[in-house]
């Protein structure tokens, strides 16, 4: 039995430069990062059955549903049809895992300076943040939310394909509400699925 193994990747130091300078400067929010991984061909016209998980997490909440039904609505969108969670007979299986941080830049003089550790994965290593951002007003707090989905063969367990959507926002953005930003996370993350493995896109 063959395994893609999960991975989890923090932002780039670029990347997270260029999200959180957007999101400090101004409530508009900043792309999506998305990465995917698979082993899949061009996707057919019917995906077959699926059903989805929601990984169970520490931090697990009542927005892990609001991003299952975002979720549920685009694979339904690509192809697949949807069968209750608790239905065996699906061909395959999907499990979402939904993480979320909230963090408020601290003002040092006219700067503000954001801190963050990053973490390590089998696809790279994490990088520790160390950023200084002009603001014209008091830091507004940031919302980091990171999506990853992964879908298995149900019968043999094999990993098919995973991928994972991250963005920051302003918690003045309107992306920072639930609703909108699973919706634009989700479909970010299935958009030209599978997508090309192994690459890391920003999607506006």
């Amino acid at each position: 039995m063959q395994r893609l193994p999960i991975f989890f990747r923090s932002l780039s130091a670029g990347g997270a430069l260029a999200l959180l300078s957007a999101c400090a400067t101004t409530p508009a929010p900043g792309p999506v990062e998305v990465t995917r991984f698979h082993r899949m061909s061009a996707p057919a016209a019917n995906l077959g059955t699926i059903r989805l998980v929601i990984a169970e997490t520490p931090e697990a909440g009542p927005q892990d549903n609001i991003y299952a039904q975002a979720v549920a609505h685009e694979l339904e969108r690509i192809g697949f049809r949807i069968l209750p969670a608790a239905n065996t007979t699906t061909t395959r299986v999907a499990r979402l895992t939904l993480l979320q941080e909230r963090h408020r830049p601290e003002r040092n003089g006219s700067r503000v300076a954001v801190g963050g550790a990053g973490t390590t994965g089998t696809y790279g290593s994490g990088v520790g943040l160390g950023l200084s951002i002009d603001l014209s007003g008091p830091p507004a707090e940031q919302i980091a939310t990171r999506l990853s989905l992964t879908i298995d063969d149900a019968a043999s367990g094999e990993r098919l394909w995973e991928g994972r959507a991250q963005q920051v926002v302003s918690s003045k953005s309107a992306m920072a509400q639930p609703d909108a930003s699973a919706a634009r996370m989700a479909h970010a993350l299935l958009e030209g699925f599978p997508g090309q493995s192994g690459q890391t896109i920003l999607v506006k």
